[in-house]
């Protein structure tokens, strides 16, 4: 085994083999759910909620409570999500993609923060304040709760808060012995770029056509 395999996977020597193929599996679908989404696509909820809930499993096994809570609020935001894109406005229109408004951006503030002492609290109670990883998933975990209220809500602005998450998973991810999940989020924020500027566009293009 080469130095540089030993290092990105060594870690992994330790899991259950059924554990690896099952983050595999959820990797694969987090990063069909984002192309999907990236893509303008209803399936960006169907395969979510495939990697979600094999992520919920696997860091509640692993102990990872921000993370585990997160992966629980994708799944239910999906829920939520699969129901906006789909309602109709009017007799021929879905929900389309809009920027966000005042209200909302006072929402996403409060949201950020009710995330962030809930997150608290949850570790206060389980005593998870052991690193200082526990720290920034508590950041994480209020950026991503927002970016995933929004996503629901088809607002451009989502991708920024993806953004700004996915690389701080990165490196995060990497750190706790995930090489596989990091990977995703390095795809994760690639993909997050064009998402915005494809958003973007549309939202452009139905302002000028209206």
């Amino acid at each position: 085994m080469s130095p540089i395999f030993d290092y990105l996977f060594g870690q992994y020597s330790d899991y259950d083999t059924l554990d690896i193929i099952l983050e595999i599996v959820a990797v694969i679908f987090g990063l069909l759910s984002v192309w999907f989404s990236k893509q303008n696509k209803i399936l960006v909820y169907p395969t979510g909620l495939v990697s979600t809930s094999i992520f919920v499993y696997l860091l509640l096994k692993w102990g990872l409570l921000g993370d585990m809570m997160i992966n629980a609020y994708y799944f239910t935001m999906s829920i939520y999500g699969w129901y906006i894109w789909t309602r109709k406005v009017d007799a021929e229109h879905y929900t389309p993609i809009t920027r966000v408004t005042k209200k909302e951006h006072i929402t996403s503030a409060l949201i950020f923060v009710v995330t962030i002492i809930f997150v608290f609290t949850v570790y206060q109670v389980f005593d998870k304040w052991n690193s200082w990883t526990a720290y920034v998933d508590t950041i994480t975990t209020a950026i991503f709760f927002v970016g995933m209220w929004l996503m629901a809500k088809r607002k451009v602005e989502n991708w920024i808060y993806w953004i700004i998450g996915d690389l701080i998973s990165i490196p995060l991810y990497f750190y706790k012995g995930f090489t596989f999940t990091s990977f995703q989020y390095l795809i994760f924020t690639i993909l997050a770029f064009y998402g915005y500027n494809a958003w973007k566009k549309n939202t452009d293009k139905n302002l000028q056509m209206s």
